[in-house]
């Protein structure tokens, strides 16, 4: 990777390549990367809207990838959507509550159920939402 990082994802792309979005590293990361298997290298893809950490990254049935919350020196409702085909990202309408260390699962609609996580320092959520 280009950037040390932690408590970041990865999502596996149509195509073969892994999208690596966020984390923490001496700072929360805003940056994204992705990583091609069949040649083993690294490059710089086009940086998220707003840095996280304690996200969830969901690969939709349009191959895009949507990602949730986080923590970015507070917890976060922000949404935004990556567009492997442009490598460019979009925000997108913020989620109901904020959240991070949550789950976010696509469903056989299409849709992301995104549920728990932490809504404070300590507090866990029994909220769900659908996107």
């Amino acid at each position: 990777m280009n950037y040390g990082r932690e408590e970041h994802t990865e999502s596996v792309l149509q195509n073969g390549k892994v999208l690596v979005t966020g984390g923490y590293g001496n700072d929360y990361r805003q940056s994204a990367e992705l990583y091609d298997p069949s040649i083993e290298n690294w490059s710089i893809t086009s940086s998220m809207s707003y840095a996280r950490y304690g996200h969830t990254a969901s690969v939709l049935t349009n191959e895009k990838i949507l990602v949730t919350g986080g923590y970015h020196h507070n917890m976060t409702n922000t949404v935004e959507l990556y567009d492997p085909s442009t490598e460019d990202w979009t925000t997108f309408e913020r989620m109901n509550y904020v959240r991070y260390y949550h789950t976010a699962s696509v469903l056989l609609n299409g849709k992301v159920l995104v549920t728990g996580g932490f809504t404070s320092e300590d507090s866990n959520s029994n909220t769900a939402e659908l996107y």
